[in-house]
């Protein structure tokens, strides 16, 4: 203990920029620091992928849309799509297509669970996407959640330094104090400034997940309709 007060007490208190609280730092709110700014990276690093594959997603659902209602035959939009690597409604309309056709294969069709079947198929679908789309947002709640305690624990840490520091110098002076009291802060800042963005993130873009998979449902019941009255017309 008196190695970390004597340390804080050896150090430039004169700079208290951010790099030089950093520098002045313990080892221990060093490790939080550099932690805690990672975890903010990681964070905008996935918002802004998150941003990217939602921005796409709605478009690709809009322009699927545009072409699956402007009366194209099934059959050939199957045809353009089956090669593809597809998402979002492209996926949930090959999905039910290629079970359609797989049941009308051979002699005898087998068109009597066919409805259920096809509801089923595009469920697992929606489910595939949506996990897809909510990849990595639980790093965001964890960070949310968990950056503001990292952060104060470096709080603690630093104001333990500050207190040891003053214990060895016997003196109450600012100049003693300053350092170690602006270091825990630092810390508590980089809890926050991790956590505010990620909370936020994570709200909006769960929020947009669920919007997206409305979509999505909206769109398998709308052809789940179109199948089953031509299943009906068969029977």
């Amino acid at each position: 203990m008196n190695e970390i007060a004597q340390s804080t007490l050896a150090a430039p208190h004169g700079d208290l920029s951010f790099f030089a609280l950093f520098l002045q730092a313990h080892i221990v709110v060093k490790l939080v620091m550099i932690g805690l700014i990672g975890a903010s990276v990681w964070c905008w690093a996935i918002i802004f992928d998150k941003v990217v594959l939602f921005a796409r997603t709605k478009r690709q659902m809009t322009r699927f849309e545009t072409v699956f209602w402007s009366g194209q035959s099934l059959e050939e939009l199957y045809k353009t799509l089956s090669n593809r690597a597809n998402h979002s409604m492209a996926a949930l309309f090959v999905a039910a297509m290629r079970e359609w056709k797989r049941s009308h294969e051979g002699a005898r069709p087998a068109l009597a669970s066919l409805q259920q079947r096809i509801d089923r198929v595009m469920d697992v679908t929606i489910q595939r996407e949506i996990e897809r789309l909510e990849a990595r947002l639980l790093i965001l709640a964890t960070v949310g959640s968990a950056a503001p305690f990292i952060g104060l624990f470096g709080t603690v840490w630093g104001i333990m330094t500050s207190f040891q520091a003053i214990a060895a110098s016997e003196s109450t002076n600012l100049a003693v104090v300053a350092p170690g009291i602006a270091e825990a802060l630092f810390a508590t800042a980089l809890g926050l400034l991790a956590a505010i963005p990620a909370v936020i993130a994570y709200n909006k873009l769960s929020t947009d997940v669920g919007k997206l998979s409305a979509r999505m449902e909206g769109f398998a019941d709308e052809f789940s309709a179109i199948l089953s009255r031509q299943i009906d017309e068969r029977i």
